[in-house]
């Protein structure tokens, strides 16, 4: 992919307002100072999965079949018309369906997912089509496979735009989006709808991160309900892979950063397969990340052993906000002025000077980028809130979970597991 695709734009450390160091160290005193907080003022479990702020009208709107046919007409024929431009337009990093995939879809899927709620499951176009199949499933999906199916697509995207040889070859990438349509709909032909809930890797992405959405649904009434998005958190299902998806997620994103470094360049320079270091760079970082929160999950006394095994899962859900936080921090300016240009390219992707809206002239505004101080900023606050949500998500879930005389020791573990993602974090985020 062209270094432009790349930029990221994130701040450097020379752009925050205060030191690296000290950026690091308040950090870890905002966590501990925050777990100290909650050990002295929150001790009974507050968060409640069943409840709600308000329900709304949506319902009836966003089930009706007037929406859900507009909607998936219009993912359909969008889908059709960035393929088509992925043949006919610019065989470059100027190709429509690079922003669309890389920017638009999976980076643009956090905020419309903490906005609107598991957003993919309306606007996927390969949904859209099973819908109107006149098929039914053949087979139960079995429960054992959990979201296997869903770490695998998402290592496969993951490996395709950071260990790959070309990420922002136009060919590579429509090869892969037409492997996705054609996996999803032969899995959808033969265990139904559920086979998108749990092996699409864009659907689980938009599901879990939508547990920490204002708008859900009521389980038992399907109304579209406003909620408090902690209380949604712990709505995450847990199921095999649950942790996998996480690690995945998280350390990913920490790879992508990690790769920006110097030392890792060397490193790739010295080993002389890059697409090899790379791969095995990916999964050090995921095995790293989930291989602590593991550890981490299971050290605490007063449970059983089958109690224990299940505590990875069970708090599986205070790494949604840290991983929300390190997207964000990772790529909110990518996302805003990327995001742009995508979009524009959209309305002429063939490069043919098409001009429908009369935004040809348009350019970017790139206020993000020309602020790097701010960018910085909010790339420290981003990861820093985000652990502490987390720690308090996990500290009421250790409350509900584990014997109370246990329950200190066990959320002090995850506490000094987010220290160190958020060492970590703001360490690679800032150029190590």
């Amino acid at each position: 992919m062209s270094s432009e695709l790349l930029a990221h734009g994130l701040g450097g450390s020379s752009d925050l307002p205060i030191p690296v160091t000290y950026a690091l160290i308040g950090g870890a005193w905002a966590l501990a100072a925050s777990f100290a907080i909650l050990l002295l003022a929150w001790k009974t479990p507050r968060l409640n999965p069943r409840r709600y702020w308000t329900t709304t009208p949506l319902a009836g709107v966003v089930d009706s079949a007037v929406f859900r046919g507009v909607v998936g007409g219009v993912s359909v024929a969008l889908a059709v018309w960035v393929g088509a431009a992925s043949l006919l337009g610019p065989q470059d990093s100027s190709n429509a369906l690079l922003g669309v995939f890389y920017v638009l879809v999976w980076v643009g899927l956090v905020p419309a997912s903490l906005i609107f709620g598991p957003v993919w499951r309306i606007v996927s176009p390969v949904r859209a089509v099973y819908r109107v199949l006149p098929v039914r499933p053949r087979r139960t999906l079995p429960e054992s496979i959990g979201v296997l199916p869903a770490v695998v697509g998402l290592f496969a995207f993951v490996w395709l735009e950071l260990a790959s040889s070309d990420p922002g070859s136009v060919a590579a990438v429509r090869l892969w989006c037409l492997l996705y349509v054609v996996i999803m709909l032969a899995g959808a032909l033969v265990f139904g709808k559920e086979w998108f809930a749990r092996a699409d890797p864009f659907e689980v992405f938009s599901d879990t991160v939508a547990r920490l959405s204002v708008t859900a649904r009521d389980p038992e009434t399907r109304q579209v309900v406003l909620r408090n998005p902690l209380d949604g958190a712990a709505t995450l299902p847990v199921r095999r892979g649950t942790v996998a998806v996480l690690a995945m997620l998280l350390g990913s994103t920490a790879f992508d950063s990690l790769a920006q470094t110097p030392t890792w360049k060397n490193l790739v320079r010295d080993v002389g397969d890059p697409v090899v270091a790379r791969t095995l760079g990916i999964l050090v970082c995921v095995a790293v990340v989930g291989g602590f929160f593991q550890l981490a999950s299971r050290a605490t006394g007063g449970v059983t052993k089958e109690k224990r095994a299940q505590l990875p899962g069970l708090l599986a859900h205070s790494l949604i906000p840290i991983v929300v936080g390190y997207f964000f921090a990772h790529y909110l300016t990518y996302l805003v002025e990327k995001g742009q240009q995508s979009i524009f390219t959209l309305f002429d992707p063939f490069d043919r000077g098409w001009n429908p809206l009369g935004i040809a002239d348009a350019s970017v505004n790139y206020a993000l980028s020309s602020h790097p101080s701010v960018v910085a900023t909010v790339t420290v606050l981003s990861v820093v809130i985000g652990h502490v949500v987390g720690v308090t998500l996990a500290h009421d879930a250790a409350l509900r979970l584990i014997p109370k005389r246990h329950a200190l020791l066990g959320g002090l573990a995850l506490m000094i597991v987010m220290v160190l993602y958020t060492f970590l974090g703001l360490y690679l985020l800032f150029g190590a």
